[in-house]
């Protein structure tokens, strides 16, 4: 039996390598950045070719730890890891010419607008519920087919090669493994981000592929989270099977444990999604959530969520940094938010991509209000780290509209949960605890669970679960009117955020 599994976890600003040993420990991480490109207002794009650069330089980067490191006996070559599982950013569109391998044009980023009119187009007939039924998502610029139909339309000579059978398909996964292994496959997780597959069947929809134009030969075949897809063919991890592919948030979920009906998670990163077990069948949401798969191990049956998708909050932290220069690294902006007792009045909605849930508005725009002469940059940073707390509260709220069930607790994961302010903030406004589990990156964790239980290094769920461990817990400490004030202050601030495009 190997000593490790690894993950592969490509996220919207950077891109990792994990490798974890029985335990669910980190034995070795090698983490780079990506180029973010924005060619016009709304556009968000990444290059693919320096996306598995990136990949190649971290899985070589973390083997070179562990070689040198932590073992004496084992290869270099393969540093004793019996698998990789792979998670993602969702719904970022990538088309690739599939003889030369050659992308046709950049990826275009799940925060990307450009597919505004598209979506308009397609709700004329149906209104923006159109596809939910078969989908469980709402027609919105976030998923990944309008993206493939503004590619075909875009692009030259695009759709005539697509329509010859001679361009591929993929969400940032299909194209990793594509490269890694050379097969063209997904999972049910990230198929289900397209807005082209039936939950149903878990199969694509071929009325939604004829509606939106779309060659079902572009699409790869769609697989289990777990199962051995392929084996890596060549440089550092050379001969290792990849048996492991999530989605990012459902991998958080898996690698939260939350394998038991009811139970959620929220991971903050660069947006925010919180995505709740609600079992065997889909549970259409009627408040404005998402309804999609949570996982599929192997030959049992599938698991599915709803999901409350927040499209900026860690990355309005770094807009503070990068547009503002109010700081010089992310990490900073909880001492600028200390400084001030309060926000002074001011709230800020970061709808910088439109809002996502609960309200589906991709029209909506960033705004700060309440502004006076007394607010000063501890403010801004204060009312930026709120806004986060906030969304999670109406996603929140919504989940509990839908399922019916009351929330006791919430396990939180992902970058932003090391910031204190931000936690107990989020757990006064929830009034209920918030609770950091020991290995606080667990979408990178999930894709590792995935891929060890297909090779048989974890049997079952019980040892997963055994390995999860609170690392820290935050209470409310908030009175009862001041929470209520607060949030009012906050929903009426979200309305200014409406309809700002004409």
């Amino acid at each position: 039996m190997p000593k490790f599994v690894a993950a592969l976890d490509q996220g919207t600003t950077s891109t990792r390598f994990m490798i974890f040993d029985h335990g669910g420990n980190v034995v070795a991480v090698h983490q780079k950045e990506h180029r973010q490109i924005y060619p016009k207002p709304g556009w968000v794009e990444h290059d693919p070719l320096e996306i598995w650069e990136r990949t190649q330089e971290v899985m070589r980067g973390a083997i070179r730890k562990v070689s040198s490191e932590q073992l004496s006996v084992i290869s270099q070559q393969s540093a004793g890891i019996g698998a990789i599982g792979i998670t993602n950013q969702r719904e970022t569109t990538v088309v690739w010419d599939k003889n030369t391998g050659k992308p046709v044009y950049n990826a275009i980023v799940w925060q990307d607008t450009r597919t505004d009119a598209i979506i308009n187009e397609l709700a004329r007939e149906g209104g923006q519920d159109r596809f939910r039924e078969k989908t469980g998502l709402p027609l919105a610029t976030y998923f990944s087919g309008p993206k493939i139909k503004w590619i075909l339309d875009n692009v030259d000579g695009a759709r005539k090669k697509a329509e010859r059978g001679e361009l591929l398909f993929g969400n940032i996964d299909a194209w990793l493994i594509w490269n890694l292994c050379g097969v063209h496959v997904t999972d049910v997780t990230n198929a289900s981000r397209t807005m082209l597959m039936n939950l149903d069947t878990l199969d694509w929809d071929e009325e939604i592929l004829d509606g939106l134009g779309i060659p079902r030969a572009m699409l790869p075949e769609i697989r289990s989270s777990s199962e051995v897809y392929g084996s890596v063919n060549a440089g550092a991890t050379q001969g290792i099977p990849v048996a492991g592919d999530l989605g990012d948030q459902q991998a958080a979920l898996f690698g939260q444990t939350c394998f038991s009906v009811g139970e959620a998670k929220n991971t903050y990163g660069t947006g925010c999604f919180m995505l709740l077990n609600t079992g065997e069948k889909p549970v259409q949401s009627k408040a404005g959530l998402l309804t999609t798969l949570g996982y599929k191990i192997g030959d049992q049956e599938a698991v599915y969520a709803l999901e409350g998708s927040i499209a900026i909050t860690g990355a309005l932290i770094q807009w503070l940094r990068d547009n503002l220069g109010l700081i010089q690294s992310s990490a900073e902006v909880e001492a600028l938010a200390k400084s001030v007792e309060d926000n002074g009045g001011i709230y800020f909605v970061p709808a910088f991509s439109g809002l996502f849930a609960p309200y589906w508005k991709s029209d909506a725009r960033g705004v700060i209000v309440g502004m006076t002469r007394y607010v000063n940059k501890g403010h801004i940073a204060r009312a930026a780290l709120e806004a986060t707390a906030y969304q999670t509260r109406e996603v929140i709220d919504a989940m509990e509209m839908d399922s019916d069930v009351k929330l006791t607790a919430l396990k939180v994961d992902g970058g932003m949960v090391f910031n204190d302010l931000l936690m107990q903030f989020q757990s006064d406004i929830l009034n209920v605890p918030v609770i950091r589990p020991k290995v606080a990156e667990t979408t990178a964790l999930g894709a590792a669970y995935a891929a060890g239980l297909a090779i048989g290094f974890w049997k079952d769920y019980d040892e997963l679960r055994a390995n999860w461990a609170k690392d820290k817990e935050w209470k409310p400490a908030m009175r009862a009117d001041l929470r209520k004030k607060l949030y009012s202050g906050w929903k009426k601030a979200v309305t200014r955020a409406f309809d700002w495009v004409e």
